[in-house]
């Protein structure tokens, strides 16, 4: 028998940690669970219930005993009750008898990839949403490399998921006395590993830093390795004060403004939900966004790192990305949206820099996984090695590749209409934006169109939200905001 029930409730409203739990165990939703562009995701107490979690955690384990696999890692970041979500996960791995090694408190995605490398484990479990609302909780997966599984075997996983829930044959606390779930320090070993990399003490001495962690998993690394940052919602705080932890500059106008108002900071960092995204800010409070810094990575890692290899990046990224790669004579790849299909790349071949237009970014001689505080580390580096600002040294990759700015809208439309502009591209209905014509049209992933050689638009649905994403690249600010207003009466006219 099938009870429908329509529940309205604030999660967050919940006083009692217990009376939370209490409730995901009565509830019983048996959705169809799918993987989007980068894990599970579903808003908590309505598919988001112990219950699915409970499921898709039976299916990684099936799955990896039908690889021989017996080693899983799983951290959980900062989202509401992350840590129950994470400890009924760990119980359905042990009760399957694979050993789980897991985080007693909060930590990133990059944590618990490396890790899966570090503990030699052949999987990694995060429970995280990363940059979706607060409302959300999600799950993804990492593979014994060190970053996100890839397509193939995720789909094999998703195959395996139950209809019904499995039965726990033991308790949390009962597998840790039996050693079948051993605690680990996550946030400690990626430490010890950024010192092993980084000269702290150069960089420090080269930049003074303010860093919002957007309420994330990344804010206690910062607070240790920076004990003098400028900090902003650096506590504990799972509904994200009602904002979504993307790290883009219309979610981070306090630390612009705190960058600009005190003359002493040089830098700002901040990183999404699950710390694995980045944004950064000049001395002067500009928002410098991901295109820019993969244009400052490739330039650092060629020129003062001197290390070679392909670059591979996601269908949004800057045609200019092309350009710096083309005159440094390298490789250059362009993938689907979704840093899987980068990190599959990167660990069959010599890739050195690797991205994505949403903050994700990866370089050759890390784990091949997003991490945006091992970027921004970079970035300090590289400002401290050379002496120059943030904004200088952006002004050396304009004389190479030419000046842009670049900006995304998101249209959160009814599905109808959402489908109407997606079936007018897939038509080719799109001829003119703004009364200029359209030069040319790739559809990697989505549809981009170009106007002249640097200034494009390009549609394409969320994977992970019920959102059209729409971008643009121009010259100017001004140019990027005229050709996006013009691109919304072209869709949607």
């Amino acid at each position: 028998m099938t009870i429908r029930i329509n529940l309205k409730f604030d999660v967050f409203s919940c006083r009692h940690y217990v009376s939370f739990e209490y409730l995901c165990s009565k509830i019983k939703i048996m959705v169809n669970i799918k993987f989007g562009t980068d894990g599970w995701r579903a808003i908590i107490a309505k598919e988001y219930t112990v219950d699915n979690v409970m499921r898709v955690s039976e299916a990684a384990s099936k799955w990896m005993l039908s690889k021989g696999y017996k080693r899983v890692v799983i951290g959980y970041d900062c989202r509401f009750a992350g840590k129950m979500f994470s400890e009924y996960a760990a119980s359905i791995f042990a009760d399957n008898g694979i050993e789980v090694f897991i985080d007693e408190n909060f930590a990133s995605t990059p944590m618990v990839s490396l890790g899966v490398v570090k503990l030699k484990a052949d999987l990694g479990i995060v429970i995280t949403a990363s940059h979706n609302p607060p409302s959300y909780n999600g799950y993804k997966l990492k593979s014994n490399f060190g970053g996100p599984t890839i397509q193939k075997e995720v789909t094999e996983i998703e195959n395996m998921i139950p209809d019904s829930v499995p039965v726990s044959k033991k308790s949390f606390k009962a597998h840790t006395e039996n050693s079948m779930i051993k605690f680990v320090d996550l946030e400690q070993m990626y430490i010890d590993h950024v010192l092993e990399y980084f000269d702290m003490d150069l960089i420090k001495n080269g930049v003074v830093m303010a860093y919002d962690a957007m309420y994330g998993a990344g804010q206690n690394v910062i607070r240790r390795l920076f004990p003098n940052a400028h900090l902003l919602h650096c506590e504990y705080n799972p509904s994200f004060n009602g904002q979504a932890p993307e790290p883009i500059h219309r979610n981070l106008k306090e630390l612009s403004e705190l960058v600009k108002n005190n003359p002493e900071i040089n830098l700002g960092l901040a990183n999404d939900g699950d710390a694995d995204r980045i944004g950064l800010y000049d001395e002067d409070g500009e928002f410098v966004d991901s295109h820019h810094i993969l244009l400052l990575l490739l330039y650092y890692m060629y020129e003062f790192k001197k290390e070679k290899g392909k670059v591979v990046v996601s269908f949004s990224v800057s045609n200019k990305v092309e350009k710096l790669a083309k005159m440094y004579g390298l490789d250059y790849l362009v993938t689907k949206i979704g840093f899987k299909y980068i990190a599959e790349i990167m660990i069959h071949e010599d890739v050195m820099v690797g991205g994505e237009e949403s903050g994700g970014i990866s370089v050759k001689g890390h784990i091949p996984e997003r991490d945006g505080i091992w970027m921004g580390l970079l970035v300090m580096e590289l400002m401290a090695k050379t002496g120059k600002s943030l904004k200088e040294l952006i002004q050396v990759i304009y004389e190479k590749v030419g000046p842009f700015k670049f900006n995304r809208d998101d249209l959160h439309l009814d599905e109808e209409v959402k489908q109407a502009v997606v079936k007018k591209c897939q038509n080719g209905e799109i001829k003119e934006i703004g009364g200029r014509p359209i030069v040319k049209v790739t559809d990697v992933d989505g549809w981009r169109y170009f106007l002249d050689e640097d200034t494009w638009v390009m549609v394409r649905p969320s994977g992970t939200e019920p959102v059209l994403r729409v971008y643009c690249q121009a010259e100017t600010t001004e140019k990027v905001r005229e050709t996006l207003d013009a691109a919304h009466k072209a869709l949607l006219g």
